[in-house]
């Protein structure tokens, strides 16, 4: 309900309309000068919602801000607050911000009438990550779209939202599930290897970004629809759901001002539920083709049961899944699966082909544990301390997620770090503030794996209960998958280091690590390459 100090000044606009017949009837003058008082009411109530600390979505509940609870943040600019915030790269901008206004703990500013808060304080977002009264996302227009209401990330809290976390724990991402994908993540990583190893012998400058995107949109559609396409190539299947992904992705990162000012959701100026309610067809069509063929049977004997549609499709009836929740549980996966290992893996041989040093650690790791005459397995991924250590680093320098990708909406009125947070409030964790904050880290802005590997290595776990370093965030809105990226990335990174030393061009003297954000942070400029094979490979 919103608070009388937001309502009361239009209550007294809409009075003063009402009268407007009476007053005009008896002195059209009269008219004018109600008109001025009431446009100046209405401009004094924006400036004064303005000037509040947070800027005007949190000025519109004065009344519940007391003085000592007051949250420190930028005013922004009246009506739209501090949008500017979350456009390019926000996770940098926000620390700016924060840095500015001395809210590292916790800062509050506006998007147009959303409150929001940020914090870059481990301690305060695990508060903010595992409190049941954040334990909802914020439905963006977009999101909703594109059926990921229906979908583990952004169903609301309820009924519905702990079924699919327990479909997601217990038969999707599960041990088992995981071990059965085993042999595909193999085969991709040996196709992976050998298509790198064909373009270095044509080329001394290898975009690394097509091959690795080929193969984890491969691993996705072996994991999630049971198909298994050759990375040489790209065929029609494979290039539209590269094109829905990517489109999904423009979607879902583009900051939309309806979701922000709902009076423009009339105007669509932006074009985004028009393209929602093309793309959503598409999407429809490609999953239901295959969740049709799996449910035909005319399918090889190997490929039976071992992907999250058989999943599905087996707890259908029992857990009461319509075909929508399906399509919308498959495409999310897709989705989520795709962009985040790749993202990753492009860093991590980002930072070793610039630390050439570091690389050379890698492989004399690799020759000691797993041998030069061995094919790397994932069995050996446990074994390989110090590329666990570098991987980290990676994480820790260049978090896909720096702002945990999707953030969190309190559903009640709760307090965060003695700080009074209203019901229907955005909260966001800043994790990129969090691994370049000189209080939290030694040397922040250096590149040291070691602060991970040897007997005074940090003892932390990135699985979300040390929030020091968490890029897959935390409490029951985790990442479901984290272990199974984490077990590809290793994997994948460890096979490619086995088979390759990676330097730069020859025409190129140095590596830009410029970002972007989109949905993930990426590198603006894709990583090029050249190798040099360490082994021969198999034919």
């Amino acid at each position: 309900m919103a608070s009388t100090a937001e309502t009361g000044p239009w209550l007294l606009s809409f009075s003063l309309i009402a009268r407007c017949n009476d007053i005009v009837s008896t002195n059209p003058y009269r008219l004018l000068l109600m008109s001025f008082i009431l446009f100046t009411a209405i401009f004094l109530t924006a400036l004064l919602h303005w000037a509040h600390p947070g800027g005007p979505a949190w000025g519109r509940c004065i009344s519940m801000c007391r003085l000592r609870c007051i949250i420190p943040g930028p005013k922004g600019f009246p009506f739209v607050g501090s949008m500017h915030l979350m456009t390019g790269l926000a996770h940098r901008k926000l620390f700016a911000a924060a840095k500015a206004h001395e809210a590292k703990n916790l800062m509050a500013f506006s998007l147009g009438r959303t409150r929001a808060i940020v914090t870059a304080n481990p301690n305060i977002s695990r508060d903010i990550l595992t409190n049941p009264a954040f334990s909802s996302r914020p439905i963006k227009e977009s999101a909703y779209g594109l059926l990921f209401d229906r979908a583990i990330g952004f169903a609301p809290d309820g009924v519905y939202w702990r079924l699919l976390r327990r479909i997601s724990s217990f038969h999707l991402f599960s041990p088992k599930q995981i071990a059965i994908s085993n042999l595909h993540r193999e085969h991709i990583a040996a196709e992976m290897t050998k298509a790198f190893c064909t373009a270095a012998a044509l080329t001394d400058k290898i975009e690394a970004r097509v091959f690795i995107k080929r193969a984890s949109l491969n691993n996705i559609m072996c994991s999630v629809f049971g198909k298994r396409y050759t990375l040489e190539t790209e065929e029609p299947e494979m290039l539209e759901l590269r094109s829905m992904v990517e489109e999904g992705y423009d979607l879902l990162g583009t900051l939309n001002w309806s979701d922000h000012l709902p009076f423009l959701s009339w105007f669509d100026l932006q074009g985004i539920r028009g393209r929602c309610e093309r793309l959503v067809p598409r999407v429809n069509l490609f999953v239901s083709q295959i969740i049709a063929e799996h449910m035909s049977g005319n399918r090889p004997d190997e490929m039976r049961g071992s992907d999250f549609v058989d999943v599905l499709l087996s707890l259908q009836e029992s857990e009461k899944l319509s075909n929508t929740d399906i399509v919308a549980v498959l495409w999310e996966m897709v989705f989520r699966g795709t962009d985040t290992v790749a993202v990753l893996i492009e860093w991590i041989l980002a930072r070793l082909v610039l630390h050439q040093d570091i690389q050379a650690r890698v492989h004399e790791e690799l020759d000691r544990v797993v041998g030069l005459q061995q094919v790397v397995t994932e069995s050996y991924s446990g074994s390989l301390t110090y590329l666990q250590a570098v991987i980290k680093e990676v994480l820790r320098m260049h978090p896909p997620g720096p702002l945990l990708s999707w953030a969190r909406i309190s559903t009640s009125d709760v307090y965060i770090s003695g700080k009074l947070i209203p019901a229907g409030t955005t909260a966001m964790v800043n994790m990129w503030a969090i691994t370049h904050d000189s209080d939290v880290w030694s040397d922040p802005m250096e590149f040291k794996p070691d602060r991970f590997f040897g007997s005074n290595a940090e003892e932390l776990s990135i699985f979300g209960s040390d929030l020091r370093l968490a890029p897959f965030g935390s409490g029951r809105r985790g990442c479901p998958g984290k272990q199974l990226a984490m077990n590809t990335v290793t994997f994948w990174v460890a096979s490619l280091l086995h088979e390759f030393v990676w330097l730069l061009p020859s025409d190129q003297k140095t590596l830009d690590l410029s970002e972007v954000l989109r949905l993930s942070c990426e590198m603006a400029l894709p990583l090029k390459v050249q190798l040099k094979p360490r082994r021969k490979l198999s034919p």
